[in-house]
């Protein structure tokens, strides 16, 4: 499988802008199986959205779908949504075929998220070029119970707008998911500024054994990662060294 990790500089609240660079990136890196933009990615993290930005759904979600159609791939990324006057952080994972949705579970209370969201209630694991993706956003990467593997994935799927200040917290919890899931871990995050917030982006990739396969590194700039991910490899090492059949037996109350 291959994968293209897409950090980008956000315009706040400018779908136009973010759709162009975001068009621009996919078509100077063709042939990926899948193309990961950051949460939010079409407006940066607006915490009291307006009507200007959930405008910016529809034609965020129409390029994905075109994209997606036109190369064969898949894209993911998340938008802010209004779902009948309830509004929802929801990444939206698009394949030419279909288009399939995991809303933000783990709000971020600190920055004033669940004031104007509702979190979603249900994990989320889609398949694609041979990979079982858990899809999760930002905050998530925090609550390791939430995206607990049960053997139903080999990839997780982290979008972000995780600011300068929690940088090292960003690196290491990213590469403890991957360590206590035995999988793939792929943490998209943004660079640039907004008006509370600073980022370096930090965008990475690593495997179930904890090594990076890529890395954007600490910097204010936009930058593409393409990985390829050996699911093979990935099953030989569950095989070899059972770490999820040993795991404790709990179920998740809502």
């Amino acid at each position: 499988m291959i994968l293209t990790l897409l950090q980008t500089d956000i315009v706040w609240d400018d779908a136009e802008a973010n759709i162009a660079v975001a068009d621009r990136l996919v078509t100077a890196n063709p042939g990926a199986d899948l193309y990961v933009l950051p949460e939010m990615w079409a407006t940066g993290f607006v915490t009291a959205p307006m009507a200007r930005t959930l405008a910016a759904a529809a034609p965020a979600l129409d390029w994905m779908r075109r994209t997606a159609a036109e190369r064969r791939c898949a894209v993911a990324g998340s938008l802010a949504v209004d779902e009948g006057g309830s509004l929802r952080n929801r990444l939206y994972f698009v394949t030419p075929d279909e288009v399939r949705y995991y809303d933000k579970h783990h709000l971020f209370t600190y920055g004033g998220e669940h004031l104007h969201y509702a979190p979603g209630a249900d994990r989320v694991v889609v398949s694609w070029a041979g990979a079982r993706i858990l899809l999760q956003v930002c905050y998530d990467l925090r609550f390791p119970v939430f995206a607990r593997s049960h053997g139903d994935y080999d990839l997780a799927l982290y979008v972000a707008n995780w600011p300068e200040s929690r940088q090292l917290v960003w690196e290491t919890l990213t590469r403890a998911r991957a360590l206590e899931n035995q999988c793939f871990v792929a943490a998209v995050n943004r660079a640039g500024r907004d008006p509370l917030c600073s980022y370096v982006g930090g965008t990475l990739c690593v495997d179930a054994y904890g090594h990076t396969l890529a890395d954007a590194g600490r910097a204010d700039r936009e930058a593409v990662l393409t990985v390829e991910l050996d699911l093979a490899r990935l099953a030989r090492f569950r095989t070899k060294f059972p770490v999820l059949s040993d795991a404790d037996a709990f179920r998740l109350e809502a």
